[in-house]
C-alpha cells in the first residue's frame, strides 16, 4: 500500500520553564495544525526530554516536520530530529506570552537559534521559519503555505508526466530529460510518439466516440458549427488521449501540436488538451514539459485548472500583461457571459479550438519552472490579479494586472532569457510556490 503524505508536529522543550503557559500554547498549536489537516501527527504531550522525543519520532514517518520550541531546548533536540529524517522542516518560535519584568516563561527564541544552528550544520537546502503565536494571522498563513508546498513536493514525487511527441523546431526550451526531472522533482517522465495517439484515434468508429462528442458538447458552445469530419476527428483524438492518460496514470501531459495534427491528421489537438485541463490533467502544448509541470503545480495548489500561454502584450498605463494561446484553455476558465466558445485555429483555420477570455480573479500568480543557461532549474513567480476582460485575440487569453511594475517584469524576463510559456494560476499561491523552491533548493525570482 502506498504511503500517504504525513505532516508531523514536534514540540520540544524542557521542564524548567513555565509549563502552564507552554501547555496552553501546545494545545493551541495542535488545534491550528489539525485545522490545516486533520491527519497532522501530534504527540499526546509536550516533548520535554530527548527520551520522549525519541519515542515519538519512532511513531511517525513524516514528509514535513513542524519543529517548535515550546520552550528553550538545546541543539540536541533538533539533532535528534535530523538524524531520523531528511524531509522539509518548518522551525516555529513562540512569542513570549508575557513581558512584565518577571520570569522568562518560554525562552523559545533562544531555542530556535540553537535548532537553526544545528539544521544549517546538517543541511545545505534552506529551511522555513516563522515567529509568533498560534492565533496570529501571519503564523497561520505561513504554516498553511509550508504545508501546501510540502504536499506538492510529495505529489510531484508520485507524478507521471508524459511527453507526447517532440518539441517543434526552435522550441527546444520545452524538452526535458527523464533523469533531471526525477532527480530534481521526483517526477517520472515517460514518452509516446504523437503518431501513436493519431493511429489509435483513427481506429475509433463513430459509435466509439459518441460519448466523447456528447461530453465535449456539454462543456462548450458552438461545437456543432465545426465541420463534421473535424468534429468527429476531434472526438477520436479526445478518446485516444483520455484512454492513454487513464491507462498510464498520467497526471500531466506535454503534447506536440503543430504541424503534425494539421498535416498528418487534419484536425488540431488544441481542444483535446482543453478537455484534459478541464478534467484535472495539466496539459500543455508545443511539448513543453516544464510548462506542464508548472501547470500541475498550480492545479494541485488550487484544485482548479490553470491557464497556459505566451506573454503577448504589455500595457504600461494599466500595468498589465496579456497572456494568450491558440486555444487550449480549460472550458471552466471561460467567462460566464460567453462560456467556452468553439472556433478555429487562428493561423491554420481548422477547428475545433477554444475561443474565449478567462474569468476574473482577485488573486493570480504567473509561474514558470524554467532553466538557466547552465541547465539548472529556476522558478519565476509574479503576483497579481486577473482582470475582467473579454478575449483579446483569436484563441484564449487572460489579462493580468501585476503587483510589481509590469514593464520592469517584461524587460527583466526578456533580458534574463526566460522561456515564452507561463502558467497563470488563479489563486493566492505565490508563497507556497516560493517555499516549494526553497524545499527543492531551486533559485526563486519573485515579483
Amino acid at each position: 500500500m502506498e504511503k500517504k503524505f504525513q505532516a508531523a508536529y514536534v514540540p520540544v522543550g524542557t521542564g524548567t520553564f513555565h509549563l502552564e503557559s507552554a501547555q496552553e500554547l501546545f494545545e493551541q498549536s495542535a488545534a491550528l495544525l489539525k485545522g490545516i489537516d486533520e491527519t497532522f501527527a501530534v504527540p499526546e504531550k509536550m516533548l520535554l526530554t530527548t527520551d520522549l522525543l525519541d519515542e515519538y519520532l519512532k511513531t511517525i514517518d513524516p514528509d514535513l516536520i513542524v519543529l517548535q520550541n515550546i520552550t528553550f531546548a538545546n541543539a540536541a533536540y533538533a539533532s535528534e530530529v535530523l538524524k531520523h529524517f531528511t524531509c522539509p522542516i518548518l522551525l516555529w518560535t513562540l512569542r513570549e506570552p508575557v513581558i512584565d519584568g518577571g520570569r522568562l516563561r518560554l525562552n523559545s527564541l533562544t531555542g530556535a537559534f540553537s535548532a537553526a544552528n544545528a539544521i544549517r550544520s546538517f543541511r545545505s537546502e534552506p529551511f522555513e521559519y516563522i515567529y509568533g503565536s498560534p492565533k496570529e494571522e501571519n503564523v497561520i498563513r505561513k504554516i498553511s503555505a509550508v504545508y501546501e508546498a510540502a504536499k506538492l513536493k510529495y505529489d510531484m514525487r508520485h507524478l507521471k508526466l508524459a511527453q507526447a511527441g517532440h518539441t517543434p523546431q526552435g522550441f527546444g526550451f520545452g524538452r526535458a530529460l527523464d533523469l533531471e526531472m526525477l532527480h530534481t522533482f521526483g517526477v517520472t517522465l515517460e514518452s509516446i510518439e504523437a503518431r501513436e495517439l493519431i493511429e489509435a484515434a483513427k481506429k475509433f468508429s463513430d459509435e466509439d466516440i459518441s460519448e466523447y462528442l456528447r461530453d465535449a458538447s456539454e462543456r462548450t458552445k458552438g461545437l456543432e458549427k465545426t465541420p463534421e469530419k473535424n468534429r468527429k476527428d476531434f472526438a477520436r483524438l479526445y478518446r485516444a488521449y483520455k484512454e492513454y492518460v487513464d491507462r498510464n496514470h498520467i497526471g500531466a501531459l506535454a503534447s506536440r501540436c503543430w504541424p503534425d495534427f494539421f498535416t498528418a491528421f487534419g484536425t488540431p489537438v488544441c481542444a483535446v488538451l482543453a478537455m484534459l485541463n478541464d478534467l484535472g490533467v495539466a496539459a500543455s502544448c508545443e511539448t513543453d514539459a516544464c510548462g506542464a509541470l508548472s501547470m500541475y503545480a498550480g492545479m494541485r495548489l488550487t484544485g482548479r485548472p490553470v491557464f497556459f500561454g505566451d506573454p503577448v502584450s504589455l500595457n504600461e498605463e494599466e500595468n498589465t500583461i496579456t497572456f494568450w494561446h491558440c486555444g487550449t484553455a480549460a472550458c471552466s476558465l471561460a467567462r460566464e457571459d460567453t462560456g467556452a466558445v468553439i472556433g478555429e485555429h487562428c493561423n491554420r483555420h481548422i477547428g475545433p479550438t477554444m475561443e474565449f477570455g478567462t474569468k476574473a480573479s482577485d488573486h493570480a500568480a504567473v509561474f514558470r519552472i524554467g532553466k538557466k543557461p547552465d541547465g539548472s532549474f529556476r522558478f519565476l513567480i509574479i503576483s497579481g490579479k486577473a482582470l475582467d476582460r473579454p478575449k483579446q485575440f483569436l484563441g484564449t487569453s487572460t489579462v493580468i494586472q501585476t503587483d510589481a511594475n509590469a514593464e520592469k517584469i517584461i524587460y527583466d524576463c526578456v533580458q534574463e532569457g526566460w522561456e515564452p510559456h507561463f502558467a497563470v494560476i488563479y489563486g493566492d499561491k505565490a508563497d507556497a510556490l516560493e517555499i516549494l523552491g526553497h524545499m527543492l533548493n531551486i533559485e526563486v525570482i519573485r515579483y
